[in-house]
């Protein structure tokens, strides 16, 4: 997994202000991808991959990364498909193509969720202030993939870079997320 080719797929959103941009840490907005939520057997995996570009990771916890597409591990049988916004229709249906005898289950779920980018050298202690999980990059290296809660939140975390992590919520409690999180990084400034 590389950071390069993370930071390919995910990018600040061009339209959007920092939502916060101190000298040890920012958050930023990302702009929108296609995201997809695969389920299926172990059958139906090689496949799916093919068609999406990027191997399915088996390994809990693990993300794999192409040029422009991401596939993170969510369950035994469940991964989230991430590619660029403008590539909806043919990511779909090349997977429903590649896969129309395979029993499995593809949705798009774009719209559910948004994503902010939440990097710099106090990311992880901004992190930890809502998440009680080991961020430290030997106990979650880059490109370890989770979800959790960040304060009441459900979440989904990844560590993108040794300093950069993708948090991505539902829009409807991204604001909450994101609130305070700058709430947060302004005590850090503070102190």
């Amino acid at each position: 997994m590389s950071d390069l080719l993370a930071s390919d797929l995910i990018t600040p959103d061009a339209g959007e202000n920092p939502l916060l941009n101190l000298n040890n840490v920012s958050i930023l907005k990302a702009a929108p991808v296609t995201r997809l939520s695969f389920r299926a057997r172990e059958a139906a995996l090689k496949d799916a991959g093919a068609a999406l570009g990027v191997a399915l990771p088996v390994k809990a916890l693990a993300s794999e990364t192409a040029a422009k597409r991401a596939a993170l591990w969510m369950g035994p049988d469940e991964w989230t498909l991430l590619a660029p916004e403008d590539e909806l229709k043919s990511v779909f249906d090349g997977i429903e193509s590649k896969l129309a005898e395979t029993p499995h289950a593809l949705v798009d779920v774009s719209d559910r969720s948004e994503a902010i980018i939440v990097s710099g050298e106090k990311a992880v202690w901004l992190l930890n202030t809502g998440i009680f999980i080991d961020l430290s990059v030997e106990a979650f290296p880059v490109g370890t993939v989770t979800r959790t809660v960040f304060h009441k939140s459900p979440v989904m975390i990844w560590r993108t870079g040794p300093d950069t992590f993708v948090v991505e919520a539902w829009v409807s409690f991204m604001d909450y997320v994101a609130g305070l999180l700058v709430q947060s990084a302004q005590e850090l400034e503070a102190a």
